[in-house]
């Protein structure tokens, strides 16, 4: 999925300190972090044939937690994990294991193309769910954007179609428990480190996956756990490289190239399983995607005119 609507840990707001301005490095380290999510995606869906999702997930959990804790334990940085806000903690990680586990589980029955290009919608229900939860008055703009994104999705789903299946609405679900915990960490960014962040959803959802494990058993092969050991890693690895791009430029710079990730989603489907989305994929997943990046336009101009106020 799309960096910052992908399941999963997404990166908080970076240290300001840390902050060097170098556009060209941060689209460089996006595309390639694009290119990490895009392969824990498409080995997902190789292992969501046989495998039920939550035990893929809970594979990515555990490893990334691993490789998350070796880290701040290597660096010494245990104090980047203080928080005062740990129920925060707890509701952003029920947000991301839910949409995670939809996502998966779509992924069993839909073209990854298809689920990619679907959960694009997530960034316009940020912008629905900001009222309730935030406050935020959301002016004429940003709700016919809303719209507009709302329709390239019925594009790309289609209902009523002949091709169409319930399993479509899985990523729409998942799209909306991913923008829930997007609230959660807007409402955290002025106290938690980012780390602290990653780390906290991390470990959250390593333990609940665990626990609910014992309700749909299956006995890991070999091959199963080599590949979820892989999934974790190229998961971690391609969040921490979305952190370090904030480092170098901000988001609205960021944003349209984290759409890449459809191509690789398109070159994945094409190449492991010789499925290509149709025209009608393509021309929803660009509604969706302009939608969005002018929903985040709109957002960068309201929190300009808050900064100036």
């Amino acid at each position: 999925m799309p960096q910052s609507l992908t399941p999963g840990p997404e990166p908080a707001a970076p240290v300001t300190s840390l902050r060097r301005d170098n556009g060209l490095l941060g689209i460089g380290i996006m595309l390639l972090a694009t290119i990490f999510l895009s392969a824990g995606d498409a080995a997902s869906k190789y292992l969501a044939a046989d495998v039920p999702a939550l035990h893929i997930v809970w594979l990515r959990y555990a490893t990334s937690a691993v490789f998350l804790l070796a880290i701040i334990a290597w660096q010494g940085r245990s104090t980047t994990l203080r928080t005062r806000r740990a129920g925060l903690h707890l509701l952003r990680g029920i947000g991301l294991i839910g949409s995670s586990i939809l996502f998966v589980s779509s992924l069993k029955y839909l073209p990854i193309a298809d689920a990619t290009a679907t959960s694009f919608v997530a960034p316009l229900f940020v912008t629905a769910l900001s009222i309730p939860l935030l406050g935020e008055s959301v002016g004429w703009r940003r709700w016919l954007a809303t719209i507009v994104g709302l329709v390239g999705v019925v594009i790309v789903v289609r209902p009523g179609g002949a091709g169409f299946q319930l399993a479509s609405l899985l990523p729409i679900a998942s799209a909306l428990s991913w923008a829930f915990s997007l609230i959660i960490t807007r409402l955290m960014s002025g106290t938690e480190n980012p780390i602290a962040t990653v780390t906290y959803s991390t470990l959250f959802g390593a333990l609940l996956t665990t626990l609910l494990l014992p309700l749909h058993w299956v006995e890991p092969t070999l091959e199963i756990a080599l590949i979820g050991l892989f999934i974790g890693a190229v998961s971690t690895a391609g969040h921490w490289l979305v952190i370090v791009a904030f480092r170098f430029a901000g988001a609205s710079l960021l944003a349209p190239f984290s759409y890449i990730q459809l191509l690789w989603a398109t070159v994945s489907g094409y190449l492991l399983w010789a499925a290509l989305p149709d025209l009608w994929t393509y021309v929803g997943a660009v509604i969706i995607a302009a939608s969005g990046l002018y929903t985040a336009h709109r957002e960068r101009l309201r929190a300009q005119r808050v900064t100036a106020g």
